[in-house]
């Protein structure tokens, strides 16, 4: 259905800044050709005993399926209304439109009021002038060496081993339950000290020998996933079957060059520094980004659609939907003053690159491909083959966007590096 050059009446009424009201009134005359449309459709679908099928009387169909027609009727014109609307007064609703009021009698104007959220204008005064300290972006040797142990316990081999287990040992243990629910025994295989099993049990296993096993009450911790068992007690047999501990290997050249392309072990220490340098510096640079932007938000205050902050929180729950409605409404409350500055600093954002000119152009995403093929051993054409399949051009467009607006900003502004 179409409304377009129909004599619709039209208020708009500004709630908030993002934030409207319509108010419209259609005419009886363009309700009434509806629902005579509505009737002829009826007529030609439906077969009744004694007419012809399209040749059904209107007033046949009225009496039996009035109220139906009339609910069909007053949806289609109240949709068509909305849009004929929203496109006369240039209007760009972000959100679903809520009925707020809807009044019709047959015969008369149908006149309905409908509230949507709209994107908000946004102003930006203020874009430079602040002060940011850069933190530092140091690396320990400490930090060196904690990930070359990490090399060497990933490329480490579990053996066999007697004794009583100790923390980061495999271990094998059958338990059997020894309660009212005795059943047979059951086989587990973890590392211990790695909050896989219940302290309980943990702790009952470092008193056993390897093939030994022994009885204990364990009591389930508060935090058990069955909540039905929590603080319960059971007593259990608990036999470890097995123990293994993992076998490092030396951090010479052998090892560096079964880890990767390097001549040796100096070179592999220097890859990894390079790396964590590289990984401290962007930490920085964030920090940077997050101070700098938290100071323009102060600067310009905008208010933001809730439905803005409402779908980035649903994003942000995209991974938890399952989860129980009153904790999810929970997490939605904590993450609210998260969302609704992540919404501000994403519409500042945008309005700084539209003022300034500073969207990513698509030579700037030309020469981002070109760098990630040259770092990936790959054609630009593979790589763009690949963003577009994921869907990640307009990903890239926006962080080239936002990069080039950092740099607008930072320029206007003193970046104090540490001393």
């Amino acid at each position: 259905m179409s409304l377009q050059g129909a004599e619709l009446s039209i208020d708009v009424q500004a709630l908030e800044a993002w934030r409207r009201r319509l108010t419209v009134t259609v005419p009886a005359n363009a309700v009434d050709g509806e629902r005579a449309q509505a009737l002829k459709q009826l007529s030609g679908r439906m077969r009744l005993p004694g007419f012809r099928k399209g040749r059904i009387p209107a007033a046949v169909l009225e009496k039996r399926f009035g109220p139906s027609v009339e609910r069909e009727v007053l949806d289609r014109v109240v949709r068509a209304a909305y849009q004929e609307a929203i496109q006369r007064e240039d209007l760009h609703p972000i959100s679903e439109g809520e009925i707020d009021t809807l009044d019709y009698e047959p015969g008369r104007d149908l006149a309905f009021t409908i509230s949507f959220d709209i994107r908000p204008v946004v102003e930006v005064e203020r874009t430079g002038g602040f002060v940011v300290q850069r933190p530092a972006a140091e690396v320990a040797e400490a930090d060196v060496e904690a990930v070359l142990e990490r090399l060497r316990h990933q490329n480490g081999a579990w053996a066999p081993a007697e004794g009583r287990p100790e923390n980061n040992d495999l271990v094998h243990v059958e338990v059997t339950n020894l309660g009212e629910e005795a059943g047979e025994p059951q086989p587990y295989e973890f590392v211990l000290g790695q909050g896989e099993a219940i302290p309980d049990v943990e702790d009952a296993i470092r008193t056993l020998e390897t093939g030994g096993q022994g009885e204990f009450t364990i009591t389930f911790p508060d935090d058990f996933p069955n909540e039905a068992r929590r603080g319960q007690q059971e007593q259990v047999r608990v036999a470890l079957q097995g123990r293994k501990v993992l076998e490092l290997p030396a951090l010479d050249d052998d090892f560096a060059r079964s880890v990767g392309d390097f001549d040796g072990v100096e070179a592999l220490t220097a890859r990894v520094r390079e790396d964590l340098e590289k990984e401290a510096g962007d930490r920085a640079e964030n920090q940077v980004r997050h101070l700098l932007m938290q100071q323009v938000a102060e600067a310009n205050p905008l208010e933001v659609p809730s439905s803005m902050v409402d779908r980035y929180i649903e994003g942000a729950l995209g991974s938890v939907k399952g989860a129980d409605p009153e904790r999810l409404g929970e997490i939605r409350e904590r993450l609210r003053p998260e969302a609704e500055a992540a919404v501000k600093r994403i519409l500042l954002l945008e309005r700084i690159a539209e003022v300034e000119q500073l969207s990513a152009t698509e030579e700037d995403i030309d020469a981002r491909i070109e760098e990630i093929a040259a770092r990936s051993g790959t054609s630009p054409a593979e790589v763009y083959g690949r963003l577009q399949k994921a869907g990640r051009i307009e990903s890239l467009e926006r962080e080239i966007t936002e990069e080039k607006v950092f740099e607008f900003l930072k320029g206007r502004s003193e970046i104090v590096d540490p001393a």
